[in-house]
């Protein structure tokens, strides 16, 4: 994939903005609109603005539980068009004492529009053993 590269770049700025648990400053990876698929169902945000309401409990939540930041453990990335990417990895979460909080599977579907990759597509799920299936 040619821009395996840069999709990582954003994936890893993101987590890097997703560890300040500021919503605002998360919201501009992802695509206007996206999907939001996991364990509480599914959430379609036309905007960031409606996309920022499904973000404030999760922040919450993971405020409460003393989060630190969080990293992502890429398993896959591929190519699906010029314009469309999917990245599977964990995502592992740390307290702010660095313990682990948590390791939750997720899946990304990344569209690159006029200039940059934004998320379109998150998925949480649970973690797997890390094999492929093609």
């Amino acid at each position: 994939m040619n821009d395996a590269h840069e999709v990582l770049r954003v994936l890893g700025d993101y987590y890097a903005a997703f560890s300040t648990l500021d919503v605002q400053t998360v919201l501009p990876y992802f695509h206007e609109p996206a999907l939001l698929i996991g364990p509480r169902g599914l959430f379609a945000a036309a905007t960031h603005a409606v996309l920022a309401s499904a973000f404030a409990p999760a922040v919450a939540d993971l405020r409460d539980k003393g989060f630190g930041r969080s990293e992502l453990s890429v398993r896959d990335v591929r190519s699906l068009s010029e314009t469309a990417a999917l990245v599977t990895g964990v995502a592992q979460r740390f307290k702010v004492n660095g313990t682990e909080l948590e390791r939750v599977g997720v899946t990304y579907v990344l569209h690159k529009g006029d200039t940059d990759w934004r998320i379109a597509v998150l998925i949480l799920h649970d973690v797997t053993d890390g094999g492929s299936s093609s």
